[in-house]
């Protein structure tokens, strides 16, 4: 089996603190549109704005698992260091192993909150196409009324 080196766990830590940089940009841009959403759906309760609350809610979760698993993947490569450190080469490779697992875990929950995110897009452009249809139907309406 081959030796670890210091240097493997070690390059882990640029991506993984990026990508923690990237999970918290999107929590903080998602509670700001909960605080939104909250403000418009206390003064009228929608259905769009309830599937849309929902949709979020279930992002947010989504959020804190990548966080959570990203989170993780940085301690055991941390642990992992340690491991080298000591010499403990078995014990270290389980770590490391580990450490990727868990990363892999974080960006799998990163891809389907992504596929929730378009989702959230598309509610909010179906609802624009609504009002359009409406619109024009009730301009279409009134020039019918008028010939």
């Amino acid at each position: 089996m081959n030796e670890l080196s210091i240097n493997t766990p070690a390059l882990l830590f640029p991506a993984i603190t990026l990508l923690m940089l990237a999970y918290t940009n999107r929590f903080l841009a998602i509670a700001a549109l909960v605080r939104k959403l909250h403000d418009e759906y206390t003064k009228e309760e929608d259905k769009l704005l309830r599937r849309q609350i929902k949709n979020l809610r279930g992002r947010i979760s989504l959020i804190r698992n990548m966080q959570a698993a990203g989170v993780l993947s940085f301690l055991l490569c941390i642990v992992c260091i340690y491991l080298i450190f000591e010499n403990h080469q078995a014990a270290a490779q389980l770590i490391f192993a580990g450490s990727l697992l868990s990363l892999l875990l974080s960006l799998i929950f990163s891809l389907i909150e992504i596929f929730r995110s378009t989702k959230a897009i598309d509610l909010e452009l179906s609802d624009m196409e609504l009002k359009e249809r409406s619109i024009l139907k009730r301009i279409l309406d009134v020039d019918d009324e008028e010939a």
